[in-house]
């Protein structure tokens, strides 16, 4: 969604940074740029700025500003998300069918800003919502596949030889437990604590090679273009863990969508099932890539329903039922 601000005044710095740096990129330098402003959603200060005359439009998000006012732990998250945007594009992330938004330029002076290229394409979280509500099981199952296929191949194409590091993920799992904690007694809270000693454990956990993940694998950071075209940003939280961060999200996510749309439990099951199946396609030996990560995603899916869970804006009861779909999924820990 997007909130119309007006327009961009002349004496604006960002007026001129716009001009001078971004617009020549898009369209070539002219003398008098019009830019509308809208105000979007999104965890920093993010806009969209578009040019009157070409209706070029560029992203611009600020890591400096009511979110973040330590300027250097601003700086650091700019110049991250900066570099992994060049990274994952250089590894051939930058052409059909699978496109990450370039970057267009950063300005410390500016809030910490940085210029991303606008993507127009509709978010895959439109798409789930479309094919509840519409009954199109087709259309959602078709995106899925090429999501996995692009997972697949920013994970295989980043591979390295280190050792996987599964304590940060359970030192993230006991962040969101914690974040979660007023909805929870004590009890309830040293069971999910118990629930992350027993998958720290278990060798699977432990035994794949650290990829490059997206990090924030929601249906809000994925968009598809008409020619179907995967495009996708935001990788602030882009890091080198298990390749199961992202897989293990994106089912999590699917079955928050379903639950929340249908009520039912079980509905997002053939989808999740279908978009692990896909990702398992893109490796030597399917039957045994979709054993190792189907041991694995329930950690990860358990984690996602707490991160969801922790949001203040969702009605209580529907907290209650995802913190309950969590500790389902963590139990298979205890097998």
């Amino acid at each position: 969604m997007k909130k119309y601000l007006g327009y961009l005044d002349n004496n604006d710095p960002l007026y001129g940074y716009l001009k001078y740096d971004i617009q020549p990129q898009l369209s070539g330098f002219f003398d008098d740029p019009v830019y509308r402003v809208y105000r979007l959603n999104g965890s920093n200060a993010v806009y969209l700025y578009e040019e009157k005359n070409t209706q070029t439009k560029v992203i611009g998000k600020y890591f400096y500003s009511e979110r973040e006012e330590n300027k250097q732990n601003a700086a650091h998250h700019l110049e991250k998300e900066y570099q992994r945007l060049e990274t994952i594009r250089r590894f051939g992330f930058d052409c059909h069918p699978f496109y990450v938004a370039k970057p267009l330029g950063k300005n410390a002076d500016l809030g910490e800003l940085l210029v991303v290229e606008y993507c127009e394409g509709e978010l895959l979280s439109r798409i789930i919502s479309r094919a509840i509500s519409e009954k199109d099981n087709e259309l959602l199952f078709d995106k899925l596949s090429l999501l996995a296929y692009f997972f697949a191949e920013l994970h295989n194409r980043t591979a390295t030889p280190a050792p996987l590091d599964f304590d940060n993920v359970c030192h993230y799992m006991d962040q969101v437990v914690r974040q979660c904690s007023v909805l929870m007694n004590e009890k309830e809270i040293q069971t999910f604590y118990s629930f992350r000693q027993c998958w720290h454990d278990k060798a699977q956990m432990w035994q794949d090679c650290p990829v490059l993940v997206h990090g924030d694998a929601t249906p809000e950071n994925f968009l598809f273009s008409s020619e179907d075209t995967l495009m996708t940003f935001d990788l602030e939280r882009s890091i080198y863990t298990d390749r199961v961060f992202d897989i293990g999200r994106m089912a999590g996510e699917l079955k928050h969508f379903f639950l929340m749309n249908t009520a039912n439990t079980f509905a997002a099951e053939p989808f999740i099932g279908h978009f692990l199946w896909e990702y398992a396609t893109h490796f030597p030996d399917r039957e045994s890539a979709f054993y190792s990560i189907t041991r694995r995603v329930p950690f990860y899916m358990g984690v996602t329903l707490l991160r969801i869970a922790r949001n203040f804006w969702i009605a209580p009861d529907y907290r209650r039922k995802l913190i309950d779909e969590a500790k389902n999924c963590f139990q298979e820990g205890k097998a």
